[in-house]
């Protein structure tokens, strides 16, 4: 039986593409993936984590936009990575509308599947996300290191940057080898 691996377990929205502020992304032509997502997943990845995005998504629940065309994202997503010789391990949704399902972030039930579905060490995991949100779901998991980008905002996380700009050198600093002795 193969040993558990750590994760890194990123927000979508914000994190890997671009925000879209108060509203959501609605359509893959507005899905705006940024370099220095693709730069932090090429460092998790050769570190040996699997990397792992976890997102609310309202707004299907709400009939906002459609499940097919979410899927239509993910799909250009996964694409635009494998362009890049790179590729997440899992993209886990949650389209409840309510904050009391337990797979709904601040909730930890998406990062659990996950864990579960891939056999990964929540407990050498890191959570990093823009919100809270995110925050308290990678706590409540039980991940090891909790990042927070955000500019301003106070956080419970264990570190928080500015700019998605600054998180490819914080990983390159801090995040350990998934194997002793890699």
């Amino acid at each position: 039986m193969s040993e558990r691996r750590p994760a890194v377990f990123f927000d979508r929205d914000g994190i890997v593409n671009e925000s879209p502020g108060p509203g959501y992304v609605e359509r893959w032509e507005d899905f705006h993936l940024l370099a220095s997502f693709v730069e932090c997943l090429r460092i998790v990845i050769e570190r040996g984590y699997a990397p792992v995005v976890v997102t609310n998504q309202r707004g299907v629940g709400r009939g906002i936009m459609s499940q097919a065309e979410l899927d239509r994202i993910h799909d250009g997503l996964a694409a635009a990575l494998a362009a890049e010789g790179l590729a997440l391990t899992d993209i886990r949704v949650c389209t409840a509308v309510t904050n009391d399902d337990p797979r709904r972030k601040p909730n930890p039930g998406m990062l659990v599947e996950a864990a579960e579905s891939h056999r990964l060490d929540l407990a050498r995991s890191w959570m990093i996300g823009d919100s809270e949100k995110d925050i308290e779901a990678g706590r409540r998991a039980g991940c090891a290191v909790t990042v927070r980008v955000h500019p301003t905002a106070r956080t419970a996380a264990t570190a928080r940057l500015d700019a998605m700009d600054d998180l490819p050198d914080y990983l390159r600093a801090h995040l350990p080898p998934a194997r002793a002795g890699d």
